[in-house]
């Protein structure tokens, strides 16, 4: 099975304290996966696309 595509957010800076997020994963279609960048050994969250859509919207809008 192909691995996810982790990302970590360019406003991260030095990559200190951030997650990062798989958003296409074939094995999860529709899933946005989200984990600690520091400890990868927490389980990750997941989320809907769309919650995950709305989070990024509140977020940017603040």
């Amino acid at each position: 099975m192909k691995q996810p595509h982790w990302h970590i957010s360019t406003y991260s800076g030095d990559r200190d304290n951030c997650v990062e997020v798989a958003v296409f994963d074939a094995a999860l279609p529709g899933v946005v996966r989200v984990r600690d960048s520091k400890d990868r050994t927490i389980p990750e969250i997941q989320a809907s696309t769309a919650a995950w859509q709305g989070l990024v919207r509140l977020v940017h809008g603040h």
